[in-house]
C-alpha cells in the first residue's frame, strides 16, 4: 500500500516520503496514529511541500550544529572531581556532568543524548568524547578531568 509519511518513522522513511508498506501496518498503525496518509494523485503536491520544508529545516539544523561544533572543537572543557592518590575518581564524570560543564564554560546547550558511546570517566586526565549533533556533523569534545 502506498502512503505519504506525515512524520519521520524509523525504518520506513522521513516526513513527505511516498513509501510502499504492508497493508496491515498502514491500516492498523501508521494511518490511525496520524503518521501517514494514503497516497493519492492529489496528495503528491502535499508530499512535495513536506519534503521541501523538511530539507529547509534539515539545512538550518545542520548549519546550527556546524556553528556549535566550530566553537566546541578548539575548547578544552575542564571538570573538577574528587580523586584519590593514583588519579582514580571517587565516583565518575557522567554525560550529565559533561553537558553541565559545556553549558557553564561555553554557554552552549548540548543534549546529553548527543554524546556517543559515553562511558563514565573514572580517572583524572584528558579524555575525548565523540559528539553527533546532526547526522552530518560529528566531532570529538576534549574533556580534562582535574582533581579538586
Amino acid at each position: 500500500m502506498k502512503i505519504v509519511l506525515r512524520a519521520d518513522v524509523a525504518g520506513i522513511g522521513k516526513r513527505g516520503d511516498i513509501v510502499d508498506v504492508a497493508d496491515g501496518h498502514a491500516r492498523n498503525f501508521l494511518v490511525p496514529t496520524g503518521k501517514a496518509i494514503l497516497a493519492s494523485p492529489g496528495v503528491n503536491g502535499q508530499a512535495a511541500k513536506m519534503r521541501r520544508s523538511r530539507d529547509v529545516r534539515d539545512a538550518r539544523d545542520r548549519e546550527a550544529a556546524e556553528t556549535i561544533a566550530q566553537r566546541l572543537v578548539p575548547m578544552i572543557i575542564t571538570i573538577p572531581a574528587r580523586a584519590g592518590r593514583e588519579g582514580k575518581l571517587f565516583g565518575s564524570v557522567t554525560s550529565s556532568d559533561v553537558v553541565e560543564a559545556v553549558e557553564r564554560q561555553a554557554g552552549l546547550v548540548v543534549d546529553r543524548h548527543k554524546l556517543l558511546d559515553h562511558e563514565p570517566l573514572k580517572s583524572i586526565g584528558t579524555h575525548e568524547v565523540p559528539v553527533r549533533l546532526h547526522p552530518d556533523v560529528e566531532f570529538r569534545l576534549t574533556i580534562e578531568v582535574v582533581a579538586e
